[in-house]
């Protein structure tokens, strides 16, 4: 109840806001439809799409998993394209269920809910290995995707958000990053409204949504994300990128799907603290000017104390993130992912 107060306190000020006003009915003119239409919409295609992949599947076949680890290898017989490493875990030990972020297949990252091809080697990674960097990455990445599901849920329907993309992750940068058209004027939030934005991403954990990769056709993506005009820019250069030349990789948790090549880490109930720390005003020389939303947040399996959470980190993370801006045109020039990757 204190939340919905809170965020319906949030939109009574920014309606306040006359220049929040103004660029909002100038833009719903042109817009019919709220960010809960569209979010509808992209779940549909998503669950069409999965079933029609799934549904390509006429016969099982068996691949070998040999799982190299503690306490001990094994080797596991799973179903091809069907069984994914976390089916693997459920065979095992719930200790890998609970703990593994990401998993290892022949050595290469690979999302836990994303069905193995072929014969493998199978590892499981968590949050207090040796060398973190590869989770760290997926789990800096992780939260920019789940505060694209924050800025598209925080705000009444009138107020039309559209993300633009996410900078690959940098966790020594001190925070992680989305840029998003809010359409809010000059809209400068205070530490309580931060607080606010902050708890409909805590929230998720609570939910232990799954996060789901599919790898789908560039037509899909396209009607997929037809309501976004910095989506729909970025989608042939991400398509000419992939294996096929053709296909777009896009992830869903509960109702949230955004594009990211990945991987993902294996849930949200991964994700303990979540802060939402500052807003920047940002010019991009392709998509003009955007709100550059910034993060700090922790993994459950992480303990730290709250004093250096709150004090340290968070101060720093409030700092302008010097990540590189959406730029169409210097990605294609260079053949280089554009920031949303």
């Amino acid at each position: 109840m204190a939340l919905r107060i809170t965020i319906s306190k949030l939109c009574d000020r920014l309606s306040m806001s006359k220049n929040a006003v103004h660029k909002s009915k100038r833009f719903f003119s042109t817009q019919v439809l709220t960010n809960s239409d569209v979010r509808r919409k992209r779940v549909e295609l998503f669950e069409q799409e999965q079933q029609r992949q799934t549904a390509l599947v006429t016969r099982i076949e068996k691949i070998e998993v040999k799982y190299t680890g503690l306490p001990e290898e094994c080797t596991l017989i799973m179903n091809k394209h069907l069984s994914t490493p976390y089916n693997c875990a459920m065979h095992m030990q719930e200790l890998f269920m609970d703990r593994s972020a990401l998993a290892l297949v022949n050595g290469e990252p690979w999302d836990m809910h994303r069905p193995l091809e072929d014969d493998c080697e199978l590892q499981f990674v968590h949050f207090e290995e040796e060398d973190p960097r590869t989770v760290n990455n997926a789990f800096w990445r992780s939260c920019s995707f789940v505060l694209g599901h924050v800025l598209e849920t925080a705000f009444q329907d009138q107020y039309y958000v559209e993300l633009c993309s996410f900078p690959p992750p940098n966790v020594s940068s001190g925070s992680f990053v989305y840029d998003a058209d809010l359409k809010l004027g000059n809209w400068k939030p205070t530490e309580v409204e931060l607080n606010c934005l902050s708890r409909i991403g805590l929230r998720l954990n609570f939910l232990d949504l799954k996060f789901q990769r599919l790898e789908i056709p560039l037509s899909v993506a396209t009607q997929m994300f037809s309501d976004n005009r910095f989506k729909l820019a970025q989608l042939p250069h991400i398509a000419s990128k992939s294996k096929s030349g053709t296909s777009v990789v896009v992830y869903r948790a509960g109702d949230h799907i955004d594009i990211t090549s990945g991987p993902l880490i294996a849930s949200t109930a991964q994700i303990g603290r979540y802060s939402v720390t500052a807003i920047h005003e940002i010019e991009s020389q392709s998509f003009g000017k955007l709100s550059r939303v910034q993060g700090l947040a922790l993994p459950t399996q992480i303990m730290l104390h709250s004093w250096t959470y709150d004090t340290i980190l968070r101060s720093r993370s409030k700092k302008l993130n010097p990540a590189q801006l959406p730029d169409l045109k210097q990605a294609e020039n260079h053949k280089s992912q554009i920031p949303a990757q």
